[in-house]
């Protein structure tokens, strides 16, 4: 059975490093132009087919936009590793909002985990868009993966039972 891939891959956008700048439901400044209302944005994709990918050590690449979901599938591990300890839903929202902002590696940097699979920025602005970029996604997904591991108040053990694995034996240092 192969990987799941992104339904954005074919949407025509801005991209830097070889990634897709796609559209997010969001409040985060940056340089995602804002997802249209009822649609799926890539935030919904990572979150829906994280707990089907991550059981994959191979990935191939169909477009941009999956370069995006990878990232965002090893951002939502790192995330489920850093709720292992937490016990409620505020330690959990007040954790993954720190882990949004914290510093972290975008491609070109040597502990960027995907270095093979994405460009270097070609310029400062190309890595400042980036940047900012990885860092709106990383903020949207610590938003709502909240909800999603805590949705009565309780930890999911279903959701935790994914902290174990690693996508394509990666994973995000920080």
């Amino acid at each position: 059975m192969p990987a799941y891939h992104s339904t954005l891959n074919e949407l025509q956008t801005q991209e830097a490093c070889g990634c897709a700048i796609l559209p997010i439901k969001t409040r985060a400044r940056g340089p995602a132009p804002p997802a249209p209302e009822g649609q799926d944005d890539i935030v919904d994709e990572i979150l829906t087919l994280f707990r089907a990918n991550v059981l994959f050590t191979n990935f191939e690449i169909k477009g941009n936009a999956d370069r995006v979901l990878i990232y965002g599938t090893l951002f939502v591990h790192l995330c489920l590793k850093k709720l292992d300890r937490c016990t409620n839903k505020a330690d959990a929202t007040r954790i993954l909002q720190q882990t949004a902002v914290d510093t972290f590696a975008i491609p070109g940097d040597s502990s960027f985990p995907l270095g093979g699979l994405v460009r270097a920025p070609s310029s400062a602005n190309e890595a400042e868009t980036i940047r900012g970029f990885f860092k709106q996604l990383r903020e949207a997904i610590a938003f709502r993966l909240v909800d999603e591991v805590f949705p009565n108040g309780e930890k999911s053990k279903w959701w935790m039972l994914f902290a174990k694995r690693k996508f394509m034996n990666k994973e995000l240092s920080r």
